[in-house]
């Protein structure tokens, strides 16, 4: 009863005097205020999945757009809808990766059902990953550049001076470009990228920068360490990418090889 007198009270209050009307209203502002920020920030939360599957396809169709113009420059005409376009880029999220071992790979949700076949490239945002090696239905394994099988076409982003970029097994942090030769005008902190002289990779995607210089015993090339872009030990979301021209490629090779 007491509550219940004391709420009609303060109703009445507030209704017949102006400054005790503004204050409550105020409050209740406030009040309403807080409450839907917190409702927001929630609901944001729980939207970020979503905001991150639009901001990566958005990420796969600049890509896609990047790689076909870098393309064009080498005698491939691309309009503005890329009806010509050479290379297909797909997103996919990793499952695992393994980065500790001598011979590493990573498991994605993506397969033979999403058109994912053996050799495509993988990339993320920073750098590549390694190439797609084994395939299922629905999922795939990736040959990471953290392997000692792995051999990699690349170059030094400022001159065209090309190695192989291997692993040495030790740290996940860094690879190694082999066979740069003595002339070449490399110094710490060049990029390397990579070359584009495979069907799998497109030209000037970034590998890392260079740590250290060593002279091989010949004396005719160097090795580098190179400090790897991407965080091999913290992959999320990929980009698989298919060289729609691999095919006519191998084929053209093959029969210089006959």
């Amino acid at each position: 009863m007491f509550f219940l007198l004391f709420s009609i009270a303060l109703a009445l209050t507030i209704q017949s005097h102006s400054y005790h009307r503004s204050k409550f209203i105020n409050s209740a502002n406030s009040l309403t205020g807080g409450v839907y920020s917190i409702s927001n920030s929630v609901d944001g939360y729980f939207g970020l999945k979503k905001e991150n599957e639009i901001l990566s396809e958005e990420n796969k169709q600049l890509k896609e757009a990047l790689f076909n113009l870098k393309n064009s420059s080498n005698g491939v005409t691309v309009d503005s809808s890329f009806a010509g376009k050479v290379f297909k880029v797909r997103t996919a999220e990793v499952y695992k990766n393994s980065y500790s071992l001598t011979n590493n790979y990573l498991t994605i949700n993506k397969g033979k059902n999403d058109s994912i076949q053996q050799d495509f490239g993988v990339i993320t945002s920073k750098g590549i990953v390694g190439i797609i090696d084994n395939i299922s239905g629905n999922y795939a394994t990736v040959l990471s550049i953290l392997n000692k099988k792995s051999k990699i076409n690349a170059k030094l982003k400022s001159t065209t001076h090309k190695g192989s970029l291997t692993w040495d097994g030790k740290s996940p942090h860094f690879t190694q470009l082999e066979d740069i030769s003595t002339f070449a005008p490399v110094k710490v902190g060049d990029t390397i990228e990579t070359g584009g002289e495979s069907a799998i990779f497109p030209k000037g995607i970034g590998i890392g920068t260079v740590d250290s210089i060593e002279k091989d015993i010949s004396g005719d090339t160097y090795t580098l360490q190179v400090k790897l872009f991407n965080d091999m030990t913290n992959i999320g979301t990929i980009y698989i990418i298919e060289n729609l021209d691999r095919a006519e490629i191998l084929d053209l090779e093959s029969s210089n090889n006959e």
